[in-house]
C-alpha cells in the first residue's frame, strides 16, 4: 500500500494574487485544506467546520474550532493590507455566530 502525502511549506511572497487570484475561490479552499500550516505557525490546533459559511448576507471565510477546547475560530482572509472593513466583518461574524470569546 502506497500512501501519497502532500507536503507544503510557508514561504514569503511579494504578490499573493499571483498564487491566489481570488480570495474566496482560490485562497480560502487552499487554506482550509492546509489549515495545519496556520495551526503550526500560530500554535493553535485548528479544525475547520465550514468554508464560506453564511452569516446573514455575508460569508465567514473559514469557521472552525480549537481542537481540545472547542473554542470557535473565525478566519477572515485578506490578501492585501489590513483595514477597518475586514475588522468590521470579523465583529459582524462573531455577533452573527453569537460568539463571545
Amino acid at each position: 500500500m502506497t500512501i501519497k502525502k502532500h507536503l507544503s511549506t510557508l514561504i514569503e511572497l511579494t504578490d499573493l494574487r499571483e498564487v491566489w487570484p481570488h480570495e474566496a475561490l482560490d485562497f480560502t479552499p487552499w487554506l482550509a485544506e492546509n489549515i495545519e500550516l496556520l495551526s503550526n505557525a500560530i500554535g493553535i490546533d485548528i479544525a475547520v467546520k465550514e468554508i464560506e459559511d453564511p452569516v446573514g448576507s455575508f460569508n465567514v471565510d473559514i469557521y472552525g474550532y480549537e481542537i481540545g477546547t472547542d473554542k470557535p475560530i473565525i478566519i477572515e482572509n485578506q490578501l492585501e493590507n489590513t483595514n477597518h472593513d475586514h475588522l468590521g466583518k470579523l465583529i459582524t461574524y462573531a455577533a452573527g455566530k453569537k460568539q463571545t470569546t
